[in-house]
């Protein structure tokens, strides 16, 4: 699953290709479009979505493609395919020491119930950032922020709302954004988005990994298998927290009827298409690349157009992507699952 994005220094644009070209994290291959497993069969129409919100902010090499992009909004899927032949040039991405194949991974956009003030039920803050957060300067540890008198302090005023359950609030800082269903302090009720807004820069620290270093043998249903450990173990719940050192701050965006059926906005700043979507290395592959994705399962098997239109400091390397299944608790069973081989092809403008 993806973690809140990391502070890495903006990547280069990247120019036109000719032939294999090497970047920091990878290497790019040409091939025909013969080599793109499922090619012929993905539904691109469906995929288009995110070709389209891609060209609200285009890389410099995409954008002079996006009039065409958007012209074909409503053409027929072969005719969109034979853009696709025309238009780009599809380069496997290999690591720089050879492997072709990497790891696919998904996150989603969960939806909890949440009060705007703490109540019998409602104990566990989510925080808007600190004053004074210095980008890239470690801040307190997750153990650190709730148990220092100092740090308390600092967040003091700054809570954006309260939940019910700690390991809901640490789903949300490991997907890095979310929707709330809040009861306002008058019993109204509204949904709202939060996002992303920073971190205390400290290291991510995988607790499914922490559990099974715990003799917990059956984690893979994240994060049911999880509770039922907390709730088998309730005097070890702020030592599973505190395995995570990494704290995620959000900020509450406003959630309009029209924004209701999109993602969260990623990295690339524009927002994620479920299914379509993809959090990658930008050292890999720059924000705003159509990519060909190809896994084999086992959780569900994969080959279509995608869109690297995020990041996260979890993904890391060449061949390594997380998937955008959605908004919802479907959406969460889905990339529970999703840990399997990956193969990816960047499609460049020629």
């Amino acid at each position: 699953m993806a973690t809140a994005p990391s502070s890495a220094p903006p990547a280069r644009e990247l120019g036109p290709l000719a032939g294999s070209l090497n970047h920091p994290k990878s290497r790019w291959v040409p091939v025909p479009w013969s080599e793109l497993p499922g090619f012929e069969d993905d539904a691109l129409h469906e995929g288009w979505s995110a070709m389209i919100t891609n060209c609200a902010r285009p890389n410099a090499a995409f954008a002079p493609l996006c009039r065409e992009v958007r012209q074909l909004a409503l053409a027929e899927t072969e005719e969109q395919r034979q853009w696709m032949r025309e238009r780009l040039q599809p380069y496997r991405v290999e690591s720089p020491t050879g492997p072709v194949e990497g790891k696919l991974t998904s996150y989603y956009e969960p939806v909890f119930e949440a009060s705007r003030r703490p109540t019998a039920q409602h104990t566990v803050p989510l925080y808007q950032a600190p004053a004074g957060l210095v980008a890239r300067r470690p801040w307190f540890t997750r153990q650190e922020i709730d148990t220092l008198p100092q740090a308390q302090a600092a967040l003091r005023g700054r809570e954006i709302a309260w939940l019910a359950d700690p390991i809901d609030v640490l789903m949300l800082h490991i997907q890095g954004s979310g929707r709330l269903r809040i009861t306002e302090p008058d019993g109204s009720q509204r949904t709202v988005r939060v996002a992303f807004s920073a971190t205390n820069e400290q290291p991510y620290r995988s607790v499914q990994q922490w559990l099974q270093s715990q003799g917990a043998t059956k984690v893979s249903l994240w994060p049911d298998d999880t509770k039922q450990w907390v709730a088998q173990n309730p005097q070890r719940l702020s030592q599973l927290l505190w395995s995570n050192p990494r704290y995620v701050f959000f900020r509450e965006e406003p959630l309009a009827d029209i924004d209701a059926g999109t993602g969260p906005i990623g990295a690339q700043g524009v927002p994620l298409t479920a299914g379509r979507s993809i959090a990658v290395d930008r050292e890999s592959i720059p924000y705003g690349t159509p990519v060909w994705l190809a896994s084999p399962g086992p959780a569900v098997p994969l080959s279509r157009l995608v869109v690297a239109q995020d990041t996260g400091s979890a993904i890391v390397g060449a061949v390594r992507a997380d998937y955008f299944a959605g908004t919802g608790a479907e959406a969460g069973r889905l990339a529970a699952r999703m840990n399997q081989p990956l193969r990816l092809w960047v499609l460049w403008p020629k």
